[in-house]
């Protein structure tokens, strides 16, 4: 699943409503010695799509939060991308590998490509482990070897745990939030964003022959079929669907509980994605989920975005 904001979070996925930017991605460790403004200019126009949510939720952070965030966001969405681009799996795991030495590289001092150059100093900083910087990568993996695919529940959390939960786990030292809390935060915010976007990207996700829905939710509901097109054209898709977005919102309930107890100046951009993506799912719910329905998107303008999150922070 492409990542999106849903890391704190995992459009097309990339938590924008419109395609991922079309822009040049020098492979990891390419020989080129990037320079800390030239990597920050790279990554700030990887990272500043206004139409997504992401976008207006870190523009509430101070500037050098912000840029902090652009540089983690853009290292999840440029691996995402590998996982999601075209060609064979071998060559996506052979990439997604080349990952993993980069960010040792990063932790070691020596980082080499526009990203870990530009998020080195967040690394010194916020104390941004590199445990969470590879679990990104596991989530890609998941994706990459097949195994979305009408997974077990526990195998799903694990996907959202790593896909985009451990975006929260970088994300929460750099908004301001204490560690205990921050860690808790990004468990269940993490979840709740990961859910919806499943439950928002059921066509796009069959049409590259993945299905996030649970298997043991499939079963309770009848459904025994698990190639993703026969799932989705299946008549008690909506209540399968329907236990999924209770599950998102039992995450969203602990998050919203969690950032009731956050001072709320470090809160704000959790909360403003808490916010938008609460009302995506209750547009899902609104539309439904039946098969002759899914194919309907769901969108949220960008300005709508905006007043949501404003009026999330200002509560």
């Amino acid at each position: 699943m492409d990542m999106d904001e849903s890391g704190l979070a995992a459009g097309g996925r990339d938590g924008s409503d419109a395609p991922a930017v079309a822009i040049a991605m020098p492979a990891p460790g390419n020989g080129r010695d990037w320079t800390l403004p030239d990597a920050a200019r790279w990554v700030h126009a990887r990272s500043t799509d206004s139409r997504s949510s992401f976008f207006w939720a870190m523009r509430l952070l101070p500037k050098h939060r912000r840029e902090a965030m652009f540089a983690v966001y853009a290292f999840c969405r440029t691996v995402d991308d590998v996982a999601d681009g075209a060609g064979p799996a071998p060559d996506k795991m052979a990439a997604l590998a080349a990952w993993r030495v980069e960010v040792g590289a990063l932790f070691q001092g020596t980082p080499r490509h526009p990203v870990t150059v530009a998020v080195a100093p967040a690394v010194l900083v916020f104390g941004l482990r590199k445990e969470d910087f590879l679990a990104v990568i596991d989530g890609m993996e998941m994706d990459v070897a097949g195994r979305m695919v009408a997974p077990s529940l526990v195998e799903l959390e694990l996907y959202c745990a790593r896909a985009a939960c451990a975006v929260g786990r970088l994300s929460a030292p750099i908004f301001g939030l204490h560690r205990d809390v921050g860690q808790a935060l990004a468990r269940s915010l993490g979840q709740a964003l990961q859910l919806t976007n499943v439950l928002r990207d059921l066509v796009e996700d069959a049409a590259v022959g993945r299905l996030y829905l649970p298997r043991e939710v499939l079963e309770r509901h009848g459904i025994a079929a698990r190639q993703p097109a026969a799932v989705l054209s299946h008549p008690a898709l909506d209540r399968a669907c329907a236990e999924v977005s209770t599950m998102a919102e039992g995450h969203f309930s602990t998050a919203r509980a969690l950032l009731d107890s956050c001072p709320r100046g470090p809160a704000r951009p959790a909360r403003a994605m808490c916010a938008v993506y609460g009302r995506l799912l209750a547009r899902l719910k609104a539309r439904g989920f039946a098969p002759e329905l899914i194919g309907r998107p769901i969108r949220i303008g960008r300005g709508r975005k905006f007043l949501i999150a404003l009026g999330a922070c200002l509560r």
